[in-house]
Formats: C-alpha cells, structure tokens, sequence
C-alpha cells in the first residue's frame, strides 16, 4: 500500500531534499510551503504530479493547517507520516546574531511560535488520521546546536530544545497507538537558504571538528528522516538522532 508523507516547508532547502527523497522510496508527497508556490510546483514535477501535490499553509495559522491538512487527506486519502520542518525567519548568520543582552522576549517568541507552535498545530491537525489507523511516523527536526553551540543562536536553538520535550512526551503518549515520534538534529548544513549567509569560516571550524573531516549536507540528513519514516523504525520512538558528521556524541 502507498503511504503518503507530509512535509512542512518543503519548497526548499532541507525539506526539499526529505520530500524528493520520500518520493524516490515510492511514497506520495505533500509539499508544504508558506511563500513559494513557483518552488514548491518544482518540487512537485521532480515526484512527479500523480505522486506529489504543493499544498500552502503557514504552520503559525491552525486553520490554514487544518485546511492543508483535509486537502491532503482528500488527494491521498491519509498521512501516515508527518515532518514537521519549516523554520520561520531564522538565518544562520554569526555577524549578526544579537548577544543575550540586545535579546528581546520578541526574539524569543518568534522562534518558539514558528517551530514549537507550528510543531503543534500540524501534529495535533494530522493527528486523528495515525489514530484512526493505529500507525504513524512523527519526525521533528531539531538541531545538534542544543548540544553543542559552536555559535550562540540563543533564540533558535532554546526553541528547537523545547521541541525535543515536546517529541518525546508525545511519545510516551502516543506509543500505544502505533505512531512512533523522534527528532533528527543535523549541523549547521552545508547550504541551504538558512545557512546561505554562514562565513567560510564557521563551516571550516565545524568541518575539522568533525571525525568525518565534512560538514553535514541535507541528504545527510535526509536520509535518516526517511529511514525512520519506514516501517523498518517501528521499533525507534522517544529519540533525538544527531546527523553532524560525529561532532558531538551521545
């Protein structure tokens, strides 16, 4: 039977790579994406149109999500997984990060809202689809910067920490019913448009930390994203997988 995955912010980046590569295992693919409709359709034609369909919702908005949610249900009929990847406005950029002290709680807000409360309303949107079939995959996209900040990105990574609890209370929760829930935390990936305006510099450092002399790429970590969507993970809820090359350890 097809299995049909959702990915949010899939237009691009890491979230593209995760649906194209959801799409190569065979699945149907609903491309989420807030501002770029062009890219999303391109995704979209990658899959393949019978496969595949680009669906707008701003995670932030729970009735553009329950929207997206019941068209996606009427095109494919279920969601047996869910990624939940968007990240909104957030750039990996060390020149300009701001210190705690120039921090705002505003600051702190916008990162909790877009990944914590996006998070939330997809999850508890899609939810009764896994429930009704007792089975499903819950993947959260985290950040290997809560274990290790080689830069300060205090707002950034204190909402991605909050979404490892959030993962994993959900799993205690819902493990009776068949819908395993973990995260996939990669480095600072080597390029996407969040990580466009990191300095050479800052990937140098990261790279010959790194047993694997490489900074991660989003195939790196698209790759565990999928495996865990399949049926061969049934066994793997509750955990944070880091995808960095081996800089940091658990």
């Amino acid at each position: 039977m097809t299995r049909t995955v959702l990915v949010t912010g899939s237009s691009r980046g890491l979230g593209e790579e995760i649906a194209r590569q959801f799409g190569v295992q065979g699945y149907q693919v609903v491309v989420n994406y807030f501002q770029h409709p062009e890219a999303a359709e391109a995704v979209v034609a990658a899959i393949g149109t019978n496969h595949a369909v680009a669906l707008q919702a701003d995670v932030r908005d729970r009735a553009q999500v329950d929207a997206m949610v019941t068209a996606a249900q009427e095109r494919f009929g279920t969601i047996d997984v869910l990624v939940n990847n968007a990240l909104v406005g957030f750039k990996f950029d060390p020149t300009v990060q701001k210190k705690f002290a120039q921090l705002t709680w505003a600051d702190y807000q916008a990162q909790l809202t877009g990944t914590l409360e996006g998070a939330f309303n997809v999850t508890q949107s899609v939810l009764p689809l896994m429930q009704a079939q007792h089975v499903g995959r819950v993947i959260n996209i985290g950040t290997n910067l809560f274990q290790n900040p080689v830069v300060a990105y205090h707002e950034y990574t204190t909402a991605k920490a909050a979404l490892l609890g959030f993962s994993r209370n959900l799993a205690v929760e819902l493990g009776k019913e068949g819908i395993t829930v973990n995260m996939v935390s990669g480095g600072l990936l080597e390029t996407t448009d969040a990580s466009a305006v990191t300095t050479p510099e800052v990937f140098a450092m990261i790279a010959q930390g790194t047993p694997l002399g490489k900074v991660t790429t989003p195939k790196d970590v698209a790759g565990m994203v999928t495996y865990l969507g399949s049926e061969q993970a049934g066994g793997i809820t509750g955990q944070n997988i880091t995808v960095d090359g081996g800089l940091t350890m658990n």
